[in-house]
Order: C-alpha cells, then structure tokens, then sequence
C-alpha cells in the first residue's frame, strides 16, 4: 500500500516588504516596538492589488516543478487550500490545473481552512494514496489576508502576511505521517471571521465576539484564540502521543501553525518544551494561516535541522475553529533541493 510523502517544497512570496519601521512612519502614534515585542514579527510581505492568492500559488508551483524537473504531466491531483480564492465559483484549484498546464486526468479541489489547511491536507493526500487514486499530488496553499484588512488596522495589520507554497507529495512503501487527529468548534466561529462576501444574508451574519474596533472586513479576537490555543493543542498533542504510544520525549520537534510569539512561547509553557524543540521563524514573513508550516519545513530542511530518524509533530489551529495533528519523519531527507 503506498502511503504519502512529503517531497520538496517551494516557497513563493510576493516582493513588496512592509515592514515596521515603515509603519512606524506612516502612524507615529502606534507602539510598533511593544507590537514586535508581542507578535514577534518585524515585517511581511504584501501582495499587490491585482495579485490573488491564485497567482502566488502558481508561482509557487512554478518554481517547484522547475527547481526539481517535475513533469506537470505527471500531478494526478491538485488540493489548494485558501481563504481567499479567486472566486466563489469556479473552483479556483481548476483554474490552476489548466494555468499549470496538469493533464485533464488531474483532479481539483479546493478546501477552505486556514492554519489548520496544511495538516488536513496531508491527511487528504495521504487517503488518495492509500486509495489507489494518486501517485502524485500537488499541495497548494496559498493566502492574501491582507485584501481582508484596512490599512489602518493596527491589531491585524501588522500580523498576517501573504505567501503561497507548493509541497510535492509522493508514493513511498512505508508510512511517514501517521497518527492524524482532528478537531472542530465552530462554536469558536465569532473569534476570527470575514463576515461579508458569502452567501449569508447581511442582517444574519455570526456577528463577532466583541465590538468590531476596526474597518477591516476580517476580524479577530486575539485573546480568545490564544485561551482556545493554549487549552485545545496542549490536549491534542497529549492524545497524539497516548494514541501511538509514545512519550514526550520521542518528539524531535513540534513543528506548530506560526500564528504570532506570543502564542507559540504561551504553548512553550503549558507543554514545557525548550525554544529548539518548538521553534519559532516568523519574523520576517508574519502570520501566512495555512503556508506557515511548509514554510517553517522549508527553512529547517534548508539549515539541515531534520534526519530521517527524527519523529516531529506537525499541528495546525485556529480559524474555525480548527485544529489538526499528526506525527511525521521525513523521509525526503538528503535529497537535492
């Protein structure tokens, strides 16, 4: 039974860098050193007005194939995940596999999550391996918060980043994610919402959990989602482990949704687990929702963080609400990329 890969990734980020000293410029009265003392996040990168996330997953992808002399011809399923697709409909997962030039054979879909996206969609490649259905899948994930948020939002402005990443997932003989677990509350839905745009009548919309501060279509409750976090994924890691037998200590590194410092230091605390083990690489690129994980693989496989034998945790949380897990050791280890 041929069981999921995760092969090379590639990583696109739109050019235009905004960072806090700009920012600084722009409103003097924001406390941008306290922000960056919280977030952890220095700048971000921005797409351009006419640039969707559609484009920089296709970038992304673009680079991946020819980075690796991957033949498009030989993707059997494309699964992106965003919360700003192109459009309501089509599907814009189609719209990628013909700009891509993937075969008509292909299959296409989109899936909204953000932070969680990534874990899911792993799990998702990996049933259409086990199924018999792929041997190949592209991963896409792609995001432009940023068209949700108003320039003068200080709270979100100077958190989300946009970015896409494009993961070759292949075939192997022996399984290297297993022990998946899921989790959802929409309950939580009022924390973090875009209100407008879909098909819910205006005056039924789920209004937000506390007064909306803000011009920005997106709206987030910062302090709810961090007491949802710290609760949910301390449990979540703990029922990974009991699951599959293991202990703490069998994990090389829990490799998490890079939402903000804070978050992710709060997590340190309640797991108990040293800064090397649960890293944090946001700086320079802020809160991407579903790219942060591909991302952060990216940059540890570049700095040769990873061996084979390693067992690390990958685990995604937050709009929803949503949260994801599984164990993972990679196996694409030494190869070039």
């Amino acid at each position: 039974m041929p069981y999921a890969q995760i092969g090379p990734i590639a990583v696109h980020l739109p050019p235009r860098v905004e960072d806090n000293d700009s920012l600084q410029e722009q409103f003097p009265s924001w406390d941008l050193k306290l922000i960056a003392e919280k977030t952890g996040i220095q700048q971000r990168h921005i797409a351009a007005p006419e640039v969707t996330a559609a484009d920089l997953a296709y970038n992304a992808a673009v680079d991946l194939f020819e980075r690796e002399s991957i033949d498009p011809a030989s993707i059997d399923f494309v699964l992106l995940c965003t919360q700003t697709p192109d459009y309501p409909l089509p599907t814009t997962a189609c719209l990628l596999q013909d700009r891509l030039g993937l075969p008509t054979r292909c299959g296409a879909i989109d899936f909204n999550l953000g932070c969680s996206g990534y874990v899911y969609g792993l799990a998702m490649a990996d049933g259409l391996f086990q199924s018999g259905v792929a041997k190949r899948v592209l991963l896409l994930t792609a995001e432009t918060y940023s068209k949700y948020i108003d320039e003068n939002d200080r709270s979100l402005r100077t958190i989300f980043g946009d970015a896409a990443a494009a993961t070759l997932l292949t075939a192997g003989d022996q399984p290297s994610l297993w022990g998946f677990q899921f989790g959802s509350d929409g309950s939580g839905a009022d924390m973090l919402i875009v209100g407008d745009g879909g098909a819910r009548a205006p005056e039924d919309v789920i209004p937000p959990r506390h007064r909306k501060r803000w011009k920005s279509r997106l709206y987030m409750d910062g302090p709810s989602l961090i007491g949802f976090t710290v609760e949910a994924i301390p449990r979540l890691v703990d029922e990974i482990l009991e699951a599959n037998s293991l202990s703490d200590g069998d994990v090389h590194r829990y490799l998490m949704h890079q939402a903000t410092w804070k978050m992710l230091e709060q997590l340190r605390q309640r797991m108990n687990v040293s800064e090397e083990r649960l890293p944090i690489d946001l700086a320079d690129i802020g809160n991407t929702v579903s790219c942060t994980l591909p991302i952060l693989i990216d940059r540890l496989r570049q700095r040769g963080e990873f061996t084979a034998a390693d067992t690390k945790m990958l685990v995604g949380f937050g709009v929803g609400l949503s949260w994801a897990g599984c164990l993972w050791q990679d196996h694409w280890v030494g190869k070039s990329s």
